[in-house]
């Protein structure tokens, strides 16, 4: 009997080890991993300097060197390929800085964009053509693509969004150690979809030679604001207002055609937009419907013509808020 209690205590013991060994093991894996990307990320980063995500370097840099008060525009890539910077400067009298990026990102990445350098008298003006997100990276390969070893704007990232960037690591490894080992990363890209498409303020400036898009059923939907998203909204005013600054809420581009949802139920959203935001909408979403004729290449990129229609509608409203806000003093 004695012999037997000794073999089972044996026993224990060694599965005790085991169980330490392996737990030990994990644990020195878990701490090896963070060490391995970050030698990777040093070693084989950044290969995408010339691609169209790389704008983020020269936007930033733009956003924290001009004087404020500036008036900075969130969003997608609907606002990149969307305004007139330079317009919008000179009618306001104010620097503008263009951050519109990549729908890819996710609505709340834009957003965190913009406060890397606030101001008090900076006007920020969110121009999302969604607002029922799920409030994460969407894609965050092209995250990695966009960050890349550029450490500054790291930044940029919530928390939340760690556990997906370690998710979205091994598919933007494969891509950057493929441009590395052909010796065909960081190359300048051609194009409206590049980095050098960008001008000084951020915006693309290209020649569209009148490449129209084609519109289907599904092209133009009607958007919808969930009350998570509005609470991440009515937070981030909360963040700029602490600082001196304004949110504002403008118009996207709507394309406007045989399968265009009939005009009220876009009144309809922007009521349920107003009543839900702290932040003033300032667009009527109805002056923001322009004929398909105006759009390039997908449903929410403006031509050249298309464009300059909106930059000088977004003026009008600037104008028509800061009228309405100085006689309400």
């Amino acid at each position: 009997m004695e012999c037997m209690e000794q073999d089972m205590k044996q026993k224990q013991h060694n599965l005790s080890t085991l169980n330490f060994r392996k737990r030990l093991g994990f644990i020195i894996k878990l701490m090896i991993f963070p060490v391995i990307i970050l030698l990777l990320q040093l070693y084989i980063s950044p290969q995408y300097t010339g691609f169209y995500d790389a704008s983020i370097m020269d936007k930033v840099q733009r956003l924290e060197s001009v004087q404020s008060p500036k008036i900075v525009l969130l969003g997608n890539s609907n606002v990149a390929f969307g305004f007139n910077s330079e317009e919008i400067e000179e009618a306001m009298g104010m620097p503008v800085v263009n951050m519109g990026l990549h729908g890819g990102m996710g609505n709340a990445f834009h957003e965190e964009m913009g406060k890397l350098n606030v101001q008090p008298g900076d006007i920020y003006i969110v121009c999302h053509d969604t607002y029922d997100d799920d409030d994460t990276i969407l894609r965050p390969d092209l995250a990695w693509i966009t960050l890349e070893n550029h450490w500054d704007m790291w930044k940029i990232l919530r928390p939340k969004d760690i556990w997906q960037m370690v998710q979205g690591y091994p598919s933007y490894l494969k891509k950057s150690v493929t441009l590395w080992a052909s010796q065909s990363g960081n190359q300048k890209q051609e194009g409206p979809y590049s980095r050098d498409a960008f001008n000084e303020y951020g915006d693309i400036e290209w020649e569209d030679h009148g490449l129209e898009t084609e519109f289907s059923e599904f092209s133009v939907l009607v958007p919808k604001i969930s009350d998570s998203v509005a609470k991440r909204l009515n937070d981030l005013n909360t963040y700029f207002k602490d600082r001196g600054a304004t949110l504002l809420i403008a118009g996207y581009p709507i394309g406007n055609g045989e399968f265009t949802p009939d005009v009220q139920e876009f009144v309809d959203f922007q009521n349920d937009l107003e009543n839900k935001l702290d932040a003033e909408v300032i667009s009527d979403y109805r002056d923001y419907m322009f004929d398909y004729k105006y759009f390039y290449n997908t449903n929410l990129h403006l031509n050249n013509q298309g464009k300059e229609l909106r930059t000088q509608q977004l003026i009008l409203d600037l104008k028509k808020w800061q009228n309405k806000s100085k006689r309400s003093n």
